[in-house]
């Protein structure tokens, strides 16, 4: 399997360490962002959803008119949106994109996030409604004629939908950590997507959702995010680290945020504060420390390292069966650059040669059955 990076870019200047810098809607942020990520040679870029922020439709859509290359992974929640035209968009867009769409079906972790626009359902509501959404948009993308749809959440009399996507099958990602989440994404996801955690526990979850992919006959491919923190020593590495850590911790402060207080409805953010009472170090290179502070909210994790050091931390994930990344900086533009430079040309370097190496070892026992 090749190895895949997949950036994430905003709307504007802003992340734990910087305050928001510019227009909410800083339209030539958003093509130098996206700008950069295609120069630094990621596969595609993440658009992420939230309940006070522009339209990732809007976002995506700019950003593709600034790019030629790089394919996007747009975050969506189902309950806004009606399936049969959240299918018709998202299929508009991706023959606006010449195909490079793929949509992060995000099915809501916080109970006041979901609230801020309307949505009262709990948890295991929402991944019901998931689960009908998803059966839902399929067949608006895939039938050749109309259909009839009556569920639970939604119904639709002889829905059909003339624009398809531009892609023989648009990719859905799809994000989460509880049983309901693995239970969804054996039926319907193409990658699942994992916060960045310990290599034992990520190994658990890979493991769990390709057994209930199995069920279906289907099988899934995985991603997982981390924020590698890079440096040209080991040792200046962790010093940017403990850097990160101070201005992440001044900035919550200056916001009236209570460190470390928050307690997450998510079960991937309750992994991450596992992953954190287990220590600020882990495998040698993963590190919670930001993860401790934001209540294991988000991909907060980091790996931290030299570029050769971080690349073979990545390996080691990639030998788990995870084949892609999700790599963002804490200063998002500047450290996009920077992982172009050396961390993604030399990881991809490694897992070539890695598996090289692997197929001259399957040759013996290949040529022994003859």
């Amino acid at each position: 399997m090749s190895v895949q990076f997949i950036g994430m870019i905003g709307h504007r200047l802003a992340s734990e360490t910087i305050a928001p810098t510019g227009p909410v809607f800083d339209k030539q942020y958003i093509a130098d962002f996206a700008k950069a990520h295609e120069n630094a040679g990621f596969d595609r870029v993440l658009v992420a959803y939230g309940s006070d922020q522009p339209d990732g439709f809007l976002v995506t859509a700019h950003a593709g008119a600034s790019t030629s290359r790089i394919k996007f992974l747009l975050a969506h929640r189902p309950g806004f949106v009606e399936p049969t035209l959240a299918a018709r968009k998202l299929a508009t867009l991706d023959n606006l994109l010449d195909g490079r769409l793929a949509v992060h079906i995000i099915s809501g972790g916080s109970d006041a996030e979901q609230r801020r626009d309307g949505d009262f359902l709990d948890k295991a509501q929402r991944y019901a409604r998931t689960e009908e959404f998803l059966q839902v948009i399929k067949k608006s993308w895939y039938s050749d004629k109309g259909y009839n749809h009556r569920g639970e959440f939604y119904q639709a009399e002889n829905a059909f939908t003339q624009i398809k996507p531009h892609q023989p099958r648009l990719p859905i990602y799809f994000g989460g950590s509880s049983d309901d989440a693995i239970r969804v994404a054996g039926k319907h996801a193409d990658v699942f997507a994992l916060w960045g955690e310990p290599l034992a526990s990520a190994s658990e979850t890979v493991n769990a959702v390709k057994a209930e992919a199995e069920r279906y006959g289907r099988e899934v491919g995985f991603s997982i995010s981390f924020r590698p923190i890079l440096g040209r020593t080991e040792e200046e590495a962790w010093q940017k680290a403990e850097i990160i850590r101070a201005q992440a911790k001044a900035q919550l402060e200056k916001n009236g945020v209570n460190l470390g207080q928050a307690k997450p409805q998510s079960v991937g953010a309750q992994r991450l504060l596992d992953a954190v009472a287990k220590g600020d170090r882990l495998d040698n290179h993963l590190w919670t420390g930001i993860a401790a502070l934001v209540g294991g909210s988000s991909n907060s994790t980091a790996l931290v390292g030299t570029p050769e050091q971080v690349s073979d931390a990545l390996l080691k994930y990639y030998d788990l069966g995870i084949e892609t990344f999700l790599i963002r900086g804490f200063d998002p533009l500047n450290d996009a650059v920077e992982y172009g430079r050396e961390l993604i040309p030399l990881t991809r370097q490694k897992i070539a040669a890695h598996k090289q190496q692997a197929l001259k070892e399957s040759l013996p026992a290949a040529h022994a059955e003859w």
